[in-house]
């Protein structure tokens, strides 16, 4: 009898992986990546059907969200504003511009007014001040919402706004929020907000959602005032850890762009709820208060879209580039498209420089990074150092021309796995603001070259980190 179970077990398990490599077949992935997995299913008994069943599932097939309800969301709701008296996109631009058009519908706007925070302070005192003003709605989606001193404020504001009879409504991810008693946002709801977990996880050990995350970090007030960058609301983003401070950057946006955050709330928002929030009292006219030429893009890219957005918006400026390319990031593991356009550019002769903490949050990220950035430094990238803090910022300045800034790391996890949110701005004066920022940041770095510890590490250092360096789409 126990041979005949054995045999059905067997037969079953075969099934299974058979199944899944004919699905890695049909993927048309690149061949790397199917002959790995393929590897990964035929010796890694049992522990590679697990590790395809969470890491290696194609989710830009499934259809999360309809075609036609997109449509009535992006369309039906914006296309009145496409049409802009003198909206003239730098030319050096426009086909990274149209790239982000045609893709999902992420218009450029002009007539736009940008502030930029550097510290936590500043940002939450900021969003406080921009909650208290709000008299229709309030839209909040962040990937972490603390249940600590900063995260109970900003629900009390919340709250305080819900009783006067303003709409709210908040996001916040499942996995990023795991630590946050339900009796946290219970308290919100029972004010009368409205509050939705993304893609909430019941059984992590029995599904693949618990690696596709939402780390956005959006608000957007009254459809006229916008925030967009790389802030949770959470205490250790104004005051750090009690092993290092914390350096992060946010924007506050005025203007016609903030159209665009409040559709990327309100796609997420159908995503969360199966409500269609198209009526045009959230895109208020903008027209008498601002008129300039700062022309924005908020681009948003997911696991579930056609195409991954924001990467190849990285890949073009990079190749596009004439001059210089200054990037920040807390995680480096790039993807080869963008390790080799960063690679490329250095060696026709761009200043490309990279910017990351001297120290990281996550020991397994930093041995694996350590591989990338020697690499990325023998082909002419400046890597720096930053030392003065965990420097938690995702900006890019490229040319004195554009910048971007958001929730988009450098990594796998960001540009293949995450719903990202980044805000992609052509104007002159805004990318020397944030080059400013990036000089400013660099007074506190060290560079690669001068740490010659990195340099010298003993053989087994380096095969350990090269072994976790394969783990890198999966950190």
């Amino acid at each position: 009898m126990n041979v005949y179970i054995n045999w059905l077990v067997l037969a079953i398990y075969a099934t299974i992986v058979v199944g899944a490599m004919v699905a890695v077949l049909m993927d048309n992935r690149q061949p790397a990546k199917t002959m790995a997995w393929m590897l990964v299913l035929t010796f890694m008994p049992f522990v590679g059907i697990i590790l395809y069943f969470f890491f290696g599932k194609n989710t830009r097939k499934e259809k999360l969200i309809s075609q036609r309800s997109l449509d009535r969301l992006t369309k039906r709701s914006m296309t009145e504003f496409i049409e802009q008296h003198d909206l003239q996109v730098p030319e050096s631009h426009q086909v990274l511009a149209r790239l982000f058009t045609e893709q999902n519908w992420a218009f450029p706007f002009k007539d736009n007014e940008v502030d930029i925070f550097t510290d936590g302070y500043g940002f939450v005192s900021a969003l406080l001040v921009e909650i208290s003003k709000a008299s229709q709605h309030i839209h909040l989606e962040s990937y972490i919402i603390g249940d600590d001193p900063l995260g109970r404020l900003v629900a009390d504001a919340l709250i305080d706004k819900a009783k006067e009879g303003v709409e709210v409504r908040v996001i916040y991810d499942d996995v990023g929020c795991w630590k946050v008693k339900e009796s946290f946002f219970e308290r919100m709801r029972e004010a009368g907000i409205e509050v939705h977990a993304f893609m909430p996880v019941r059984f992590p050990m029995f599904t693949s959602k618990v690696n596709y995350r939402n780390h956005r970090k959006i608000c957007v007030i009254d459809g006229t005032v916008g925030f967009v960058g790389g802030m949770n609301i959470a205490l250790r983003y104004v005051k750090g850890t009690s092993k290092q401070p914390w350096r992060d950057t946010h924007l506050r946006v005025r203007g016609a762009s903030v159209y665009g955050l409040q559709k990327a709330f309100l796609i997420d928002w159908y995503f969360v709820d199966r409500t269609l929030v198209t009526s045009h009292k959230y895109y208020p006219d903008y027209s008498s208060t601002i008129n300039n030429h700062c022309i924005a893009q908020v681009v948003t890219s997911s696991p579930i879209t056609d195409w991954p957005d924001i990467m190849q918006g990285y890949v073009r400026i990079l190749l596009e580039a004439k001059h210089y390319v200054y990037m920040e990031t807390p995680y480096f593991l790039p993807t080869e498209p963008v390790f080799f356009a960063m690679r490329t550019a250095a060696l026709a002769g761009v200043d490309v420089r990279l910017m990351i903490p001297y120290h990281g949050d996550a020991k397994v990220v930093e041995w694996a990074t350590r591989s990338y950035i020697l690499q990325a430094a023998k082909a002419g990238v400046r890597i720096l150092l930053y030392q003065a803090a965990f420097n938690h910022s995702k900006l890019l300045i490229s040319d004195d021309s554009l910048c971007t800034c958001g929730s988009t790391n450098i990594d796998f996890r960001s540009f293949e796995n995450n719903f990202e949110a980044n805000i992609f701005i052509y104007d002159e004066q805004m990318a020397l603001r944030m080059k400013d920022i990036f000089l400013q940041d660099q007074e506190s770095c060290v560079a690669l070259t001068d740490v010659t510890s990195l340099e010298n590490r003993p053989f087994y250092k380096r095969l350990g980190e090269s072994f976790i360096r394969m783990l890198s789409p999966l950190l």
